[in-house]
């Protein structure tokens, strides 16, 4: 067998490959022989059918079969002794395929890129510091708090916390644009999801009362048109719906799955788990900042069959997210792949570098960050042995947790040689930052 390689654009490789006539005929005249002694055909006995009819009958679907089992057989062989590491399934197309001579045909397709990490000292990480003060704890319990209200319609000004329905026009420069006008629109006071300024203005209108306020949208608004332009809203209440906390006492506990006879127990629980999330959070921010770094200081080629693989599972993740369509004649596919390109290609090359660096560092998952990260999934279940248990003897699951644990390790890695320094923050802002970057 005779191989050429050729360089196309970027990763893309094409091979042209000879496989001798005498290889090919030879095995075309042995599933010939073994076809003539099963065949049926009407006028000859069974086995005792002339070559040639057989020839006339089966040979050209015989000689497609065995093609394609050279063609996928010569690839193989020639990827490894030209030691190339395809990156998907190659696009095959005979060349020559007359009977007496030798059998060509090409494989393009991609190849790994080789991949050398490098220039770590230039990869910079601000991590965060924080504690979690009483203030805090006080803000957290208070939103519980509202996460559980009960809302009773009134005839007072309404407050931060309370519920309105409002009727809105929106207008830029005179003109109404899209999604700025809504009915009965349902809005909680302070939760935000308003443009800055609507639901401050909106805070002390009572049942029917009108009025038009004005806003700017924030320059990085969903929508281009209408970043940073003044906008007024023409408001008119419905009604306000005024909120009423529920009591600190067991039942309001339950509700978090809390078992707790006091208010100082429950405020201990709620701190463990703030600490958790702080810590979980100081480290994904972190985290995110080195494979960033990593990233930029290692600039390189992806395949783009794991691109397109990587869109497709992330096509497939957002309709399910979605509720799959919700019986609707939509599907998948549908969705466009640019909306997914830049995170697909991040993820390939993220994928593609922390694999290098495992093979280059000689990493191996380490046991005991492997069980600290069991340990800490557990905990936040009521039967945490049960869970440690199941990891414990489910070796695919585990096999994931060794692959998180190796990812942590170049994290570690990474850091030991970049510049990092340190920036105290609140435990708002670290969440805000975690949240933000993901």
């Amino acid at each position: 067998m005779q191989v050429s390689v050729e360089t196309l654009a970027g990763l893309e490789r094409k091979l042209v490959i000879d496989i001798p006539a005498s290889s090919v005929e030879q095995e075309i005249a042995k599933r010939l022989d073994q076809v003539s002694r099963t065949a049926r055909i009407d006028g000859f006995r069974q086995g005792k059918i002339p070559k040639r009819v057989i020839q006339q009958r089966y040979g050209k679907g015989v000689r497609q079969e065995v093609l394609g089992e050279q063609m996928q057989q010569g690839f193989i062989q020639a990827v490894t002794q030209e030691k190339l590491n395809p990156a998907g399934m190659p696009n095959v197309t005979p060349i020559v395929d007359e009977a007496g001579k030798d059998f060509q045909f090409s494989a393009t397709f991609e190849i790994y890129p080789d991949v050398k990490i490098s220039d770590l000292d230039s990869v910079e990480v601000e991590k965060l510091t924080a504690e979690i003060k009483d203030s805090d704890l006080d803000t957290m319990i208070d939103v519980l708090r509202k996460q559980q209200a009960s809302f009773e319609e009134t005839d007072a000004a309404s407050k931060d916390g309370d519920k309105v329905k409002l009727d809105f026009d929106g207008y830029v420069d005179g003109e109404a644009f899209e999604g700025g006008k809504a009915e009965g629109y349902s809005l909680a006071l302070g939760s935000k999801s308003m443009i800055p300024g609507f639901e401050d203005q909106v805070v002390g209108m009572k049942a029917g009362d009108e009025s038009t306020i004005k806003v700017t949208f924030p320059t990085d608004y969903q929508s281009e048109d209408l970043q940073g332009k003044e906008a007024e809203f023409k408001i008119k209440v419905q009604s306000v719906e005024s909120a009423t906390l529920p009591e600190l006492n067991e039942e309001f506990f339950k509700q978090f799955g809390v078992e707790a006879d006091s208010e100082e127990t429950f405020r201990s629980e709620v701190r463990k788990n703030m600490e958790r999330e702080l810590k979980q959070s100081i480290a994904r921010n972190t985290k995110n900042q080195v494979l960033d770094g990593l990233l930029k200081a290692n600039e390189i080629d992806i395949p783009s069959a794991l691109a397109d693989q990587e869109i497709q599972r992330l096509k497939q993740q957002a309709f399910q997210q979605f509720g799959g369509g919700q019986g609707q004649d939509f599907n998948a596919d549908m969705l466009p792949n640019e909306m997914f390109k830049d995170q697909a290609d991040r993820r390939v090359k993220l994928g593609l570098l922390i694999n290098a660096a495992v093979e280059q560092f000689e990493l191996k998952a380490d046991d005991a960050k492997v069980e600290a990260l069991i340990e800490d999934m557990a905990s936040t279940y009521q039967d945490p042995a049960q869970v440690k248990e199941f990891y414990k003897n489910n070796q695919e699951q585990r096999s994931q947790l060794e692959a998180l644990a190796l990812e942590e390790q170049v994290v570690e890695t990474i850091l030991a040689q970049a510049k990092v320094s340190e920036k105290d923050s609140s435990y708002e802002e670290v969440i805000k930052a975690a949240n933000s970057a993901q």
